[in-house]
């Protein structure tokens, strides 16, 4: 959905510097179009559309429910689960097609914009030994700290959902650092089957880290007006413009 829009724009530009751009997505998808700037690839995939709209809606309207901590952990629990099968499932699809497995061999990339959200992308990346683009908001856990090598001390950022800001109580420091404690359980889950599905099809052992560390660049959607500031490594670049529209201002 929202991954794609932004992503989307930039491919738009890519194309009118000259470069050419291949889309590979799985047949049923939210917003994902044939283009005249880019060539679709597609691959079919065990699901409808409604049964993916469906578990989508369902995770989205989580957001906007009141409730303790607990309850909305266990709705996001149940919600992350049913969108990591249905994208697990996608990724098997996309991995077990040799014929386009084949063409992504032989037609010689410079390298890959993907959203890591998704690791099939970064597997690709892996498996084809090219230079890996990160375009994302940010990767649940905060494994992209831990793959960049960011701090992320619970002490001064804030972690979702505890509704803290960057100038937090003892207590609500304690509080932020207790909500790390189901986010490591939230990411074994998550993340596990695509660790699985990498050791499997690269036929040698690879963690969800492995595959995060390979990003060459991380562009990633965050404005600092809007978003708390954060350490940046070097190869780390803040793009949150592109997710506005192009308006001009009036004075």
């Amino acid at each position: 959905g929202s991954h794609w829009l932004s992503m989307r724009e930039v491919l738009d530009m890519l194309r009118q510097k000259g470069h050419e751009v291949v889309v590979v997505a799985p047949e049923v998808s939210l917003h994902i179009k044939p283009s005249k700037n880019f060539v679709m690839k597609s691959y079919s995939v065990p699901y409808t559309h409604e049964e993916m709209e469906k578990i989508f809606k369902a995770f989205f309207h989580v957001a906007f429910e009141e409730g303790s901590f607990f309850e909305r952990f266990f709705k996001v629990f149940e919600g992350m689960k049913r969108i990591t099968n249905l994208e697990v499932s996608s990724c098997e699809q996309l991995l077990q097609n040799k014929e386009l497995i084949r063409y992504l061999e032989e037609s010689k990339f410079d390298a890959i914009l993907t959203d890591p959200v998704l690791l099939c992308g970064a597997i690709l990346a892996k498996h084809l030994s090219l230079p890996s683009l990160y375009f994302l908001r940010g990767v649940p856990c905060g494994l992209d700290f831990d793959a960049t090598q960011c701090p992320n001390p619970p002490s001064y950022v804030p972690r979702v959902l505890t509704g803290n800001t960057d100038r937090m109580t003892f207590l609500q420091r304690v509080k932020n650092l207790l909500h790390d404690i189901p986010d490591l359980f939230l990411c074994d889950f998550a993340f596990e089957p695509y660790s699985k599905l990498a050791s499997e099809f690269l036929q040698r052992e690879v963690t969800v880290l492995d595959l995060l560390r390979k990003g060459s660049v991380w562009l990633l959607r965050l404005e600092f007006v809007l978003d708390y500031p954060r350490p940046l490594m070097p190869n780390i670049i803040p793009i949150g413009g592109v997710n506005c529209a192009h308006k001009e201002l009036t004075q």
